[in-house]
């Protein structure tokens, strides 16, 4: 009888629970609390950029009349940048320069592909394009122009002061066909070197 007593009560008291015990499956599970993702301070070289440049180039022989050519440069640039996940930066840009020098004055235009690697705001580039440019020699009493066609190779560093606006410091070397000037001083090129340094805005 007692058995029975002890089984009665131990069933009566699990029908109890059971309402308790399901009531506690219903219960929904606590959620973390939303985080607001963490905004990334990485500079981002995507973007078109304008900007411009001065320096000083130079070149060995530049005439058949045996004067060094060397001169103050500077032009306007304009490009494009597009940067990869794993930092890699990919971009062109165009470059209309002017350089005044006795013999031998220029006015360029260049385009050039640009492949670098970012470390957050500062980027290492190596360039390379095509140029077109025209000559102009005096000497003899005379002057005379030609056009002359080449290409650009060089590298830089940039380093982004702000969101906005870039500084670089850049080496070009220019290889272009020879030209003959006639009685102004033969032949010459527009080969020869520059190092140029220039601040760009970015958009």
């Amino acid at each position: 009888m007692s058995k029975l007593l002890l089984g009665a009560v131990a069933g009566s008291v699990l029908l109890l629970s059971a309402p308790v015990f399901a009531a506690d499956l219903n219960e929904p599970i606590p959620q973390a609390p939303y985080a607001e993702p963490v905004a990334s301070n990485t500079f981002d070289w995507t973007g078109a950029y304008v900007g411009a440049d001065v320096g000083y180039s130079w070149a060995n022989k530049a005439s058949a009349a045996g004067k060094d050519h060397d001169a103050v440069v500077g032009g306007v640039f304009a490009g494009y940048n597009y940067q990869l996940q794993n930092n890699i930066v990919v971009g062109g840009e165009g470059e209309v320069a002017y350089g005044g020098a006795d013999p031998l004055a220029s006015y360029t235009g260049a385009v050039r592909g640009r492949v670098g690697y970012a470390f957050d705001n500062i980027l290492v580039y190596g360039t390379v394009g095509g140029l077109v440019g025209q000559g102009e020699m005096k000497g003899n009493g005379t002057s005379n122009t030609r056009t002359h066609v080449g290409y650009q190779a060089g590298a830089g560093l940039e380093a982004a002061l702000t969101n906005n606006i870039t500084a670089r410091a850049e080496y070009l070397y220019t290889g272009t066909n020879e030209r003959d000037y006639g009685a102004a001083g033969g032949e010459a090129d527009l080969s020869g070197n520059a190092v140029k340094f220039g601040v760009a805005y970015k958009f």
